[in-house]
Order: C-alpha cells, then sequence, then structure tokens
C-alpha cells in the first residue's frame, strides 16, 4: 500500500514537494492544505517559472488529481488546532508552512490517522535527519525536522570526508539563490542586509548550517563554522568547503572518496559533475549536492577546498519524501 501523505503549505517547497511525492508509485498526496485560492494553487502546480511545466487537474468535485496521486482533497485551513487531515485518513504530515517549526508547534498535526510529521525546515527541540547521514538513526519520533538545503548539501560531504580522512575543522560558504525570505524591493527586514533588494545585490548573511551539522554528526558540529552569501538567481546554489584534515590529502584522494561515496554509500544522493557545467544546467537536480570535480583543490599536505552544487528546491524536496518513506518502512 503506497504510504498517504499530506502537505501543508504551498510555498517552494512545498510546491516542489508536490511535484516529488506525485511521481513515486509508492506515495499517495491524499490532501493538500493552501491558503491560495484553488485555481492559484491550480495554476502554481502546472506552471513554475524555476522548474517548467507540471501536468494536473481539477476535478468536477474541487478535487485535484497529479501524477499517481488522485482525487487530493484540498484545505484552506490558517489555525493549525482547527486542521485536521485524517479527514483524508493521512498518516505523514510534510510541514511546510515555515511557520510552525519546533516539536510543540507542529505537534498539533498529531491526531486520528495522523502519525508522524517532517517539518522542512530547521526546527526547535525537534529531532534532525539528514537523508543518507544519519536517518537510520531515527527510532519512531512523531515529529521530526529535516534540516535545511545547505545541511543536506553539506552534511553527506562532510560524512564523506571526516570517514576518508578526520575533519580537523572546516569553513563553510554558501552561495546561495534568493529566497522569499527576502525582499524584491528594499524594505523593512529584521536582517538589515536581506531588507536589501534580492535581484540587485550580492548579500552576505548567516546560515545556521553549523548548528544543524551538530545535530545530525554531533562529533563535527563545533569544528564547523560559515556564512551565506545570497545571490541574485532563483535557483541552484554552491557549497564551498574548506577543510582542514588529521590526515594527509591529495586531490586524487579527496577526488577518489567522493566519487566513490557517489557511486555506493552515497548513490542517489551525492553525485559528482565531470561535464564543466554552470548553476542552470542544475535546475530540478534531485541530488543532495553535486561535487565539481575540476574544482577540488589542495594546499600543504592536509588542506582541501570542495566545491558542489545543490538544487536547493528539489533536492531538499526529493529528501523529504525519501525520509518519509523511510518512516512509513520503519
Amino acid at each position: 500500500m503506497p504510504i498517504r501523505i499530506a502537505i501543508n503549505g504551498t510555498g517552494r517547497i512545498g510546491l516542489c514537494a508536490i511535484r516529488v511525492a506525485s511521481q513515486r508509485k509508492d506515495v499517495e498526496i491524499v490532501a493538500i492544505n493552501s491558503t491560495a485560492e484553488l485555481e492559484t494553487l491550480l495554476h502554481l502546480i502546472r506552471h513554475d517559472s524555476v522548474h517548467g511545466h507540471f501536468e494536473a487537474k481539477l476535478n468536477a468535485n474541487r478535487t485535484l488529481n497529479i501524477g499517481h496521486s488522485k482525487n487530493i482533497l484540498v484545505l484552506s485551513e490558517r489555525d493549525i488546532n482547527k486542521l485536521d487531515f485524517s479527514v483524508a485518513n493521512a498518516e505523514i504530515i510534510i510541514e511546510c508552512t515555515g511557520k510552525f517549526n519546533s516539536l510543540e508547534a507542529s505537534s498539533a498535526h498529531l491526531k486520528n490517522s495522523v502519525k508522524k510529521v517532517i517539518i522542512s525546515a530547521p526546527a526547535q527541540n525537534t529531532p534532525t535527519f539528514v537523508y543518507g547521514v544519519n536517518h537510520t538513526h531515527y527510532h519512531n519520533e512523531s515529529v521530526i525536522s529535516n534540516a535545511s538545503c545547505t545541511t543536506n548539501a553539506t552534511a553527506p560531504l562532510l560524512k564523506i570526508l571526516d570517514e576518508a580522512f578526520k575533519v580537523e575543522n572546516a569553513l563553510l560558504t554558501t552561495i546561495h539563490s534568493y529566497t522569499n525570505d527576502q525582499n524584491l524591493l528594499d524594505t523593512k527586514h529584521k536582517d538589515i542586509r536581506r531588507a536589501r533588494a534580492a535581484g540587485l545585490n550580492l548579500i552576505p548573511t548567516s546560515t545556521g548550517v553549523s548548528k544543524a551539522i551538530s545535530l545530525v554528526l554531533p562529533h563535527l558540529g563545533p569544528k564547523i563554522t560559515g556564512l551565506a552569501i545570497r545571490v541574485p538567481t532563483p535557483n541552484v546554489s554552491l557549497v564551498d568547503l574548506s577543510l582542514n584534515f588529521k590526515k594527509v590529502v591529495s586531490k586524487a584522494s579527496v577526488h577518489h572518496a567522493l566519487k566513490d561515496a557517489s557511486k555506493h554509500a552515497f548513490k542517489g544522493i551525492v553525485s559528482v559533475d565531470e561535464e564543466r557545467l554552470v548553476s542552470s544546467d542544475f535546475i530540478s537536480s534531485p541530488f543532495s549536492a553535486i561535487v565539481i570535480d575540476d574544482q577540488i583543490m589542495t594546499i600543504g599536505e592536509k588542506n582541501a577546498k570542495v566545491l558542489a552544487w545543490y538544487d536547493n528546491e528539489m533536492g531538499y524536496s526529493e529528501r523529504l519524501i525519501d525520509m518519509a518513506q523511510y518512516i512509513a518502512q520503519n
């Protein structure tokens, strides 16, 4: 039987999660909760400025058919305490609103048929998992966080390289496409730099990845720090890792470790780009991280730099649904 999921929130991640889930035969979307008008929601599912066209149909009874998921119930409830996905017999909720990013807040979903919630963002006081890194440590928790897109890109690389060469410490920069958290034109924002126009500026800002690494790779958390630079592109980001190792490394040995992992332990999660591609080539990429093979660098005996692309929308959404499937099976 397919797992029965519902998606709460239809922002960028919610819309991408709908696309991913609807294409998997062992996943059934049974409900979507959105504050958008139904016709607007249908339009946004069908037409995406970044990811292109996608098939979706509005039925006579006002439900949706999307991919393998048929007769999807569409709800429009802002109050999480009144929202009840059990009317569609949902089992797992993908929480994508960005408004309930804590164990306490998202626990409101847990009623009747709903047994599990996955929050699509870093969340307070919430068990955190990155698929491929620590997902096998999942032990029937009711509410979990799937961390951030940048953590999903970075943690696999750190795990691979730490197991091969023992990471002493690392500095991270994510060159990150703008998001809806930023402003189209200058206006107020709690981060003064993010108050400025996203499409016109390179914007240095913070990233919570080092804190998140502490949750999924605890021994590495204190050894990692970094920052983000928001750039004027709508999708696909780049993680720049500068690492200091305990063991001696070479460009060839770092490349081999990452390439081997992409074929075995991290197959489907990490990939290696050998075609000299650019960011737009990775729109809709399903991988968490795509290592740029000719940009691996070393200096001295124990220092290396690794660059990797990631689709911060679709790649992340793939891991959300991977995690939902893993939970259903375990």
